[in-house]
């Protein structure tokens, strides 16, 4: 009984009384490595303001502009990448718990769009506020907390 119980509670009910995701967009910044095999590839992280934690540039949805739009002035914003191609389709999503001043945990969705990153600056809007630091998707699966993302960086 407690089982049913619980999967009435976990499928139905809870579910219901959930609120919905927020949505943000971001950016898988990456190059071409400069050294090895010539298909290596490297992406670009950037750590958080608020904890330190190594995290792709991302935010909100901005007006008049598309998901992979703002995605990409995030990158430019919080790392520096000033000049990018990109694709309007997502290259994947993760979901995760953002944590907000007053303690809450605000539930959010984000779709990660690929940016080729052609031309990045030292000088950027956030550039005394994080750290930004180029490694092997691999290195960076090992580096980001949120499963999800580190699946998504795992396969590209």
């Amino acid at each position: 009984m407690q089982q049913v119980l619980h999967k009435i509670w976990s499928h139905t009910i809870q579910p219901m009384l959930s609120r919905p995701r927020r949505l943000q967009v971001a950016a898988l910044c990456y190059r071409q490595a400069k050294d090895g095999p010539a298909d290596r590839r490297e992406v670009l992280l950037i750590t958080s303001r608020d904890t330190g934690r190594w995290v792709l540039p991302k935010g909100w949805p901005m007006a008049g502009k598309t998901s992979a739009e703002s995605a990409a002035q995030e990158a430019w914003e919080e790392a520096g990448v000033r000049r990018g191609r990109f694709e309007d389709t997502p290259i994947g999503r993760y979901e995760y718990d953002k944590r907000l001043d007053n303690g809450t945990l605000e539930p959010l969705e984000t779709l990660v769009y690929g940016l080729e990153v052609i031309e990045i600056l030292d000088e950027f809007p956030e550039m005394h506020q994080r750290k930004r630091h180029w490694v092997a998707p691999k290195d960076a699966a090992d580096l980001v907390d949120e499963p999800q993302l580190r699946d998504l960086l795992s396969r590209f």
